[in-house]
């Protein structure tokens, strides 16, 4: 096997695995997914990927799910129109979870590592929302 056949089985392979993790992530919420939206999905290995799903839901609903080197999480899809957008509600999103954690009386140590963490990972949304060469495609089906 090639060196760019193992890089491309590689990349594959880490596209399929955050893909099971935003299913699981929906699936330990009570949502099911009926449809990827691929268009408008995007990762960016090995840091994040971000996926538009459509759900199985009667009516269906669309979400944006996250997932990667990072919580997974999601939110329906009026809360940002584009992945790009996506990346920075979520960043923000974790900046106030990770303030709320902080302003606990007697918090553990583990409340407090996750708030780091979140605040962390919401400092690299930023960076990578902020990067525009990659998102230099978006919005082009």
């Amino acid at each position: 096997m090639s060196e760019a056949e193992e890089k491309r089985d590689a990349l594959q392979g880490w596209v399929r695995e955050q893909f099971q993790k935003a299913q699981k992530h929906l699936a330990s919420k009570g949502i099911v997914p009926a449809q990827v939206l691929e268009k408008e999905s995007r990762y960016l290995p090995p840091l994040v990927s971000i996926w538009k799903i459509v759900t199985a839901d009667k009516p269906a609903q669309t979400v944006w799910v996250i997932s990667g080197d990072l919580p997974t999480d999601h939110v329906e899809v009026g809360a940002a129109a584009t992945a790009r957008d996506a990346l920075r509600y979520f960043g923000l999103r974790w900046q106030l979870q990770a303030e709320q954690l902080f302003q606990v009386p007697n918090k553990d140590k583990t409340k407090v590592d996750f708030a780091n963490l979140l605040v962390s990972r919401a400092e690299g949304l930023a960076q990578l929302h902020e990067n525009d060469a990659l998102w230099a495609n978006e919005g082009q089906a």
